[in-house]
């Protein structure tokens, strides 16, 4: 007997399960704290709630059809955008659905050569591919924050993952159009972050914004829990890019190193910003904190693809780009018109946009993902800076992009506006007043005495006899601070 099949590679199978917990520690307990500590306090149950419930409804989904949607065989045959843009969707639950070996058949051998043959179980695929599928939906979590519907946001979910995210997966990871023309998208610039930047600002515009009283006191309610979640995605992130060549080898190690290079120089670049160019003239941790984002996002597509000055100057560049945007944008429609509560167009859509497009500057053609033999030539990228005379890459990743956000946009308003007529979107006013304990009957931080327990349940969803203490308590803070602030963090 033995334990592995022959094909098995027990340092690229270990990897390849460490980075996708890695990022599973993204989405839980990282983007739940975090943004359970950017919210107001009245919203930090509903806030873990909502991510928690997000992650299991896209792990279900995923497993019965959504993984073949996005990596499996193509619903049609032919060629041509509408030939190449979803997979057939089925199960992955059967013993050969999880033991055989790994494939994406518009990829990977024997049905394609477009990459190394896989050397893990196709279990180890489909949970690695999941928890990127999980996050997408809990990063524009952030968008509708303090305001949607609990319903809706179960309904939203499974029917977002399948019709956008899984479309978005199989155009450019699954052998789709995009992906056929050579778009680079390492690790999900443009899938995820993109993805979520539109979909985010699209749902809070048809979902309207949080209660006028709730953006005046938008301030965190627990800036060390920011701190603490803001880590995790920093150091999850290194699963996040390092895991997506799929095999523990040096372009793995060059995008977790490039991660990190892009990442510091994005958190100082926004700093520097912060005190030199911004009214307070003053460095603050909720700037560190979009710096460190805009940083961890921009570099997600390019980091297999360029070299460490590369990473280096794109984590700078995107930085400065999305702190003129997060600074100068919400001035002017349509933005001045939408209530994205954690900035998630600016520091996921823009910081995703601007990453795929320096891709197609920065790409150093030396920085090798799959090293060639024989006849078959190495694979890379080139940017402009490396010989690319012609726009050529920069076009594919624009033409990506363009269609990932068109997609994206339409689909997430259809869905929404589908569900509505269904279930509300939004909370009741009541419940948009009171906050977790009208939606769920909890609190993230109870009061000491325990005096409101004891009053009537009704009594929480109209506001009467709350006591005043209480109600004053909740999002107070000094007229000299409340001047100085802005949306809750970005994130």
């Amino acid at each position: 007997m033995i334990p592995y099949p022959h094909w098995l590679n027990t340092g690229d199978n270990a990897w390849q399960l460490v980075a996708a917990t890695l990022v599973g520690l993204m989405s839980l307990p990282g983007l739940a704290v975090l943004y359970g500590g950017l919210v107001q306090k009245k919203w930090a149950v509903n806030t873990m709630l909502m991510a928690f419930t997000g992650f299991c409804l896209v792990l279900l989904v995923w497993v019965l059809w959504g993984y073949n949607m996005g990596f499996g065989q193509p619903w049609t045959t032919g060629t041509g955008l509408i030939h190449n843009f979803i997979g057939h969707p089925r199960t992955v639950l059967s013993a050969l659905g999880e033991q055989s070996r790994a494939q994406i058949p518009l990829v990977t051998p024997p049905q394609s050569s477009g990459s190394p043959a896989l050397n893990f179980p196709a279990a180890t695929l489909v949970y690695f591919q999941f928890v990127f599928a999980a996050i997408t939906p809990l990063l524009f979590l952030g968008s509708v924050l303090g305001r949607m519907s609990f319903k809706a946001w179960l309904v939203f979910v499974p029917l977002w993952s399948t019709f956008v995210y899984s479309v978005n997966a199989f155009l450019v990871w699954g052998g789709g159009y995009w992906g056929a023309k050579g778009a680079l998208d390492f690790s999900g610039g443009y899938v995820i972050h993109l993805a979520a930047g539109t979909s985010g600002f699209v749902a809070a515009w048809v979902i309207g914004p949080r209660l006028a009283r709730d953006r005046a006191h938008g301030v965190p309610n627990n800036l060390p829990l920011v701190a603490v979640g803001a880590g995790i995605l920093w150091l999850g992130w290194n699963g996040f890019n390092g895991g997506d060549p799929y095999f523990a080898g040096a372009d793995a190690a060059a995008a977790v190193l490039n991660t990190n290079l892009a990442t510091a120089a994005a958190l100082m670049m926004w700093l520097f910003w912060d005190m030199f160019a911004s009214r307070q003239r003053k460095p603050t941790l909720l700037g560190a904190v979009n710096g460190m984002i805009v940083g961890l996002v921009a570099i997600t597509p390019a980091a297999g693809f360029v070299n460490g000055a590369g990473a280096l100057l794109l984590g700078a560049i995107a930085s400065s780009i999305v702190w003129v945007a997060w600074n100068y944008l919400p001035r002017v429609r349509p933005f001045s018109k939408v209530d994205d509560a954690m900035g998630v167009v600016y520091t996921h859509g823009i910081a995703g946009l601007a990453g795929g497009l320096l891709v197609g500057i920065f790409a150093d053609p030396t920085v090798i993902e799959y090293i060639g033999q024989g006849k078959t030539a190495s694979f890379s990228g080139s940017g402009l800076l490396y010989g690319s005379h012609s726009l050529h890459q920069l076009k594919i990743q624009a033409g990506a992009a363009l269609t990932i956000i068109v997609w994206d946009a339409v689909i997430t308003f259809v869905l929404l506006k589908l569900i509505g007529l269904v279930i509300p979107l939004r909370l009741t006013p009541e419940e948009l007043e009171t906050g977790d304990l009208a939606v769920h009957d909890e609190e993230a931080y109870p009061s000491p005495t325990g005096a409101e327990r004891l009053l009537p349940r009704e009594s929480y969803a109209t506001g009467v006899g709350v006591p005043s203490a209480l109600a004053a308590s909740e999002g107070a803070m000094p007229s000299s601070l409340l001047a100085e602030t802005r949306t809750e963090g970005g994130v």
